[in-house]
């Protein structure tokens, strides 16, 4: 497992929910200008890898929310349905513009002061926008206990800096989005998902090396 990776599984925990008998909200952010045009298909199959984790009897609310052109950012209903969900991904098709990271954070903000928000996970490659002023927004987000958990797709050194910087605001984590290596990253997505819907006995029934390692990591806890 890739040190990022590891990293990533040792900070999930942070996902732990103190009401089991709430459901866990996870708000999954995509950027979708035109440079994430080739590994969209791909980011819309992890999602619904993502779900495959989650029994139907199981409490998971998962709101999609993504930016692309100009000034365009929408979130979807908060929804337990994954095939809508799916759906709805399906119908979006990548468009030029620059990066709304900032909006991303705001919303994660309102809906966590509506409610708490167990998990952002957020896939992108680019930042367009101020980094300190990003920082601020995520540092805002850590003080409210809501973890960011940042996928980076590409090798910017600039992006992945800032990436790091805002999982670590958050007491969340980073890891590489790598398009070669989607089977890695697809079964970290299943057990952040089966811990934030279910905790430990939900994550059990995972088999993947990802989730049986922060099975373990969560043991020592």
């Amino acid at each position: 497992m890739s040190d990022s990776i590891a990293s990533f599984v040792r900070k999930v925990d942070a996902l732990a929910r103190p009401n089991a008998a709430q459901d866990g909200r996870l708000l999954f952010a995509l950027d979708a200008t035109m440079s994430r045009q080739p590994t969209w298909d791909l980011a819309c199959s992890l999602q619904a890898e993502m779900f495959k984790a989650i029994p139907k009897d199981s409490a998971l609310q998962v709101q999609l929310l993504y930016f692309r052109g100009l000034g365009e950012c929408r979130a979807s209903k908060w929804v337990i349905d994954a095939n809508g969900l799916a759906k709805l991904m399906g119908g979006i098709d990548c468009r030029g513009g620059n990066t709304q990271i900032g909006r991303v954070f705001a919303h994660a903000r309102n809906e966590h002061a509506k409610r708490k928000i167990n998990a952002v996970v957020f896939v992108g490659d680019a930042i367009e926008e101020n980094v300190d002023a990003l920082a601020e927004k995520a540092g805002q987000l850590g003080l409210l206990g809501c973890p960011l958990f940042v996928f980076q797709e590409g090798r910017d050194s600039r992006v992945e800096a800032a990436f790091r910087e805002f999982a670590r605001l958050t007491k969340g984590a980073y890891a590489r989005f790598d398009a070669s290596a989607p089977q890695e990253l697809a079964a970290l997505l299943k057990a952040v998902a089966a811990y934030a819907s279910g905790g430990r006995d939900l994550l059990k029934l995972q088999t993947s090396g990802q989730a049986k390692a922060l099975l373990a990591q969560i043991g020592q806890g």
